[in-house]
């Protein structure tokens, strides 16, 4: 192992210490120490991390993600090696980025879940529709999904404990009976068909290992053209992060539908989804031109009551 490489190491295990997850720093700063390697670099400088940062090209964002992840461990290197270079910020310009949300009906919510029960093996022809089901009526995050164990499930109660939520915070969510259900459904069927895995996760791969991140992305790519749906516009794809989107957009027109106070719901929605802020949960208003309209109508209604 390169020293860089040996210090990447380092850096992860102490930042991890502190309660950070980084896993998409660990793939980016990967990278990053492999194209130093490459070029026999034994530091960090800002000319090589401005160079690999813009290397692939795309958008500008990429290049300011790509710029951020190295900053940190860069700044953390300088403490061992008054050598290494620490980019400074505005290297690069880019506006706000944020990827416009593929809002999934019911319908096709449903032609997902059909597509993945016809996978190719048996075991993920059972899981793929039981976690995209799930990510559907929860919200939750696919890394918290996919870190979930049996026993964080409560058949009898219908609550799903997620132990391993972002920032390290754990929280519990109540579960529709005809979900907790199909979870119930779901884990007797796998049994039949291999024991229970050594790992305990509630979402498996075919050899009862938990689920790769990556390989879950790609399975859902595919599952989402077999399901017949396309993107809407170049920035809005379908991507299983819109799950949690449309479980946010749904319950807001729910609650906006029933006439219930949705400023007073706010926070319980914030806690459900895992935000650490309800100011967090407040993007979801503008994401949806239905979700705009009610809030306005409401507004008008208040607006007239005040005249």
């Amino acid at each position: 192992m390169s020293p860089l490489r040996q210090a990447l190491a380092d850096y992860l295990s102490v930042r991890r210490a502190l309660g950070f997850k980084l896993d998409r720093a660990e793939k980016l700063l990967g990278q990053f120490i492999s194209y130093l390697e490459e070029r026999q670099a034994v530091t960090v400088t800002t000319e090589h991390a401005l160079d690999w940062a813009t290397s692939p090209g795309g958008d500008p964002w990429w290049h300011v993600l790509r710029l951020s992840a190295i900053r940190p461990f860069a700044t953390w290197l300088r403490t061992l090696d008054p050598a290494a270079e620490v980019p400074p910020p505005g290297l690069i310009r880019a506006g706000t980025h944020r990827a416009t949300p593929y809002l999934y009906s019911g319908a096709e919510i449903a032609a997902l879940m059909t597509a993945a029960t016809r996978l190719p093996r048996p075991v993920s022809a059972l899981t793929y529709p039981a976690l995209i089901g799930v990510l559907a009526v929860t919200g939750m995050r696919i890394g918290e999904a996919l870190a979930l164990k049996i026993s964080d499930f409560d058949d009898d109660a219908g609550i799903l404990t997620v132990r391993h939520g972002k920032f390290g915070k754990a929280r519990l969510l109540p579960l529709h009976p005809t979900t907790a259900a199909a979870l119930t459904g779901y884990l007797a069927a796998r049994g039949q068909l291999r024991p229970e895995p050594a790992s305990g996760h509630l979402f498996t791969s075919v050899i009862g290992t938990p689920l790769d991140y990556n390989r879950v992305h790609r399975t859902y790519r595919r599952l989402t053209s077999q399901a017949g749906l396309t993107a809407r516009s170049a920035a809005c794809r379908p991507r299983l992060h819109d799950l949690r989107h449309s479980f946010a957009v749904a319950s807001l027109l729910d609650w906006y539908r029933a006439g219930q106070d949705v400023q007073a719901q706010l926070p319980a929605l914030s806690a459900y989804l895992g935000h650490a802020d309800p100011k967090h949960t407040y993007w979801y208003l503008s994401a949806a031109p239905e979700l705009l309209a009610l809030a306005a109508s409401r507004l008008e209604t208040y607006l007239e009551g005040t005249r």
